[in-house]
């Protein structure tokens, strides 16, 4: 299994000869960094799309990677009216309605969880304000030309190898302990949208109890709604108190073989 990190929580997965994609993000602004070379125009064999909610940097670049693909896409009912107005065929979306959903592709198995999104303190959203000033009206708009909806988590199985991907950092200990009941390999877990957000992460580590954690979304994607988060306090917890799990910090765009 080929795995490459494309920035906030976006994924490109390649195992047993298919291709799939989760939560896509490609676009960024000037002043994003690390800087993303990447368009949606160069991403075109993937078979499937995976998207956790319907937030703009999870599900925007969806239409632009569809139009080049014979992609289907799965995702909450709210995130499917939002590509339909972009104009996607609603004959290639999938909508998840069951907590558990599950379907298999024949090279690997895709399970989808009700999931929660963060939500965010007030010294975040204080910042945020005062750093966006008189762009706060433009970037209202597009926050609010996506709305997040049903938040899920998705669980994917490649030969036995079992890989989690969180899109948001909501999570209630009654559904990481109702996860934890399953054997993990791989977790992808997102630094983004609270001020103690490494100790919020560390608790999907300590709960889910993977072999490996890739921390995602920590990147400085879209200025001034984000900022480039300070990992090192979560990953210094988890090699303190989880011994069991490896940390891997991952470059945008790069590859690992799993």
């Amino acid at each position: 299994m080929k795995l490459r990190w494309l920035g906030t929580a976006g994924f490109e997965v390649e195992a047993n000869d298919q291709v799939f994609l989760i939560d896509p993000y490609l676009s960024r602004n000037p002043q994003a960094r690390p800087a993303q070379n990447l368009q949606p125009e160069d991403i075109s064999k993937a078979g499937q799309i995976f998207i956790t909610h319907g937030h703009f940097d999870h599900l925007c670049d969806v239409p632009n990677i569809m139009a080049r693909s014979t992609a289907s896409v799965y995702c909450s009912e709210i995130a499917a009216s939002t590509l339909v107005r972009a104009g996607v065929n609603s004959n290639r979306i999938n909508v998840i309605k069951t907590d558990g959903y599950l379907a298999d592709f024949g090279g690997y198995r895709a399970q989808a969880f009700f999931s929660r999104h963060i939500k965010f303190d007030l010294p975040l959203i204080a910042k945020r304000l005062l750093r966006a000033g008189t762009q706060y009206r433009r970037l209202s708009k597009i926050i609010k030309a996506y709305p997040k909806g049903q938040v899920l988590s998705w669980r994917f199985t490649i030969n036995e190898y079992t890989m989690h991907h969180f899109g948001s950092g909501g999570s209630t200990n009654k559904e990481l302990e109702r996860l934890s009941a399953f054997p993990l390999d791989l977790l992808l877990v997102p630094l983004q949208g609270h001020t103690h957000i490494c100790d919020i992460a560390f608790q999907y580590v300590r709960v889910l109890q993977p072999r490996l954690v890739i921390p995602i979304h920590q990147d400085d994607f879209y200025p001034p709604v984000s900022k480039t988060v300070d990992i090192q306090p979560f990953v210094k917890q988890v090699r303190e108190h989880c011994p069991g799990t490896e940390v891997r910090i991952m470059a945008v765009n790069e590859t690992i073989t799993l």
